[in-house]
């Protein structure tokens, strides 16, 4: 499966701004970046793949342009895709990085 190149250019960005240190690891036939072992976001095709902790899946799955990541064909516990237009900007992707950020501190 392809991720696309350009979004994985734009959260290696992304990470660069926060003082943690993240490493790249191939899955779900893309690029995930974790921390500390943990997953936090990847490209997968064109959408942004991020762990979200449970208490906030409901009010995330509520925003525009988010829907359960269903890679297996049925809903992933935690996980979201976001499509293109929900991280558009620099901001918006800072934002879905650090929601992944805060799903992994979760499970440390």
């Amino acid at each position: 499966m392809a991720y696309n190149e350009e979004t994985v250019l734009r959260i290696r960005k992304s990470l660069a701004l926060f003082p943690e240190t993240f490493e790249e690891k191939k899955m779900f036939g893309g690029i995930a970046f974790l921390y500390k072992g943990k997953m936090t976001v990847g490209p997968v095709k064109d959408d942004l793949m991020v762990r979200v902790v449970h208490e906030k899946m409901e009010e995330i799955l509520e925003k525009e342009f988010v829907r359960p990541m269903d890679f297996t064909g049925k809903p992933m516990k935690e996980f979201v895709f976001v499509s293109p237009k929900g991280f558009a900007t620099e901001e918006q992707l800072y934002k879905w990085v650090e929601l992944g950020l805060e799903h992994a501190k979760s499970k440390l």
